[in-house]
């Protein structure tokens, strides 16, 4: 529930409050939302299977965004796209990261449904005797 607060304050922030970007820093600021939007999956995805540390979510958000804004300001010097690198593995990581979401909220869900089934089962049989 949290999380949903804060990703609810934070879209009426980006609405409400008039900041723009100097064009000569959004590919470091598209690289580092990349890098924290990963993270942040990834941070789910581990809270989810209930192996969740924060400072290794903090330690991972820091060291992603600090490598692929690194990948811009090295690509831009030698006018080499390199932020296409931190690109395709965020990328990636998040289509894998959001799979595991998925797939263990579904799982938890049939355990759920299982358990359930079972409840019903027993309570029956116990009122037949």
């Amino acid at each position: 529930m949290l999380e949903l607060i804060g990703l609810l304050v934070g879209v009426v922030m980006g609405i409400l409050v008039p900041w723009t970007i100097p064009s000569q820093y959004s590919l470091y600021v598209a690289a580092g939302l990349l890098a924290a939007l990963d993270s942040a999956l990834g941070g789910y995805c581990a809270r989810i299977k209930g192996e969740f540390h924060f400072s290794v979510f903090l330690s991972g958000t820091i060291g992603n965004a600090a490598i692929a804004v690194f990948l811009t300001w090295l690509g831009q010097k030698l006018g080499i796209p390199l932020y296409l690198a931190a690109v395709v593995v965020f990328g990636t990581r998040m289509f894998q990261n959001f799979a595991k979401i998925r797939r263990e909220l579904l799982t938890s869900k049939q355990k759920r449904d299982t358990i359930n089934q079972l409840d019903i089962v027993s309570s029956q049989q116990e009122d037949q005797r």
